[in-house]
């Protein structure tokens, strides 16, 4: 499993939301797998835009989500988004 640094933090809300729309996972299901409170998950899916505090809670939904074959594509500025794809071994 590849970890992700702070540097390639860089999904927005909308990717969260929509990834776990596409999966079907509710809130507290994404707080599960990623180890987090549910309250977490509901604060940083509050926000907008890209999350500027909270990088490791980020990280952890954005190793989960990529794990369950969700690709995070764009930037922040320039049509973010995501792919579905299968999920990884």
């Amino acid at each position: 499993m590849r970890i992700l640094r702070n540097k390639e933090c860089m999904i927005t809300v909308e990717q969260i939301r929509a990834a776990r729309a596409v999966l079907k996972w509710s809130a507290n299901e994404l707080a599960e797998r990623a180890g987090l409170a549910l309250r977490t998950i509901q604060y940083l899916e509050a926000g907008e835009g890209v999350i500027e505090k909270r990088k490791s809670s980020v990280l952890a939904i954005q190793q989960v989500l990529s794990e369950a074959g969700i690709e995070f594509i764009g930037t922040p500025d320039d049509r973010p988004g995501i792919r579905i794809g299968k999920p990884k071994p």
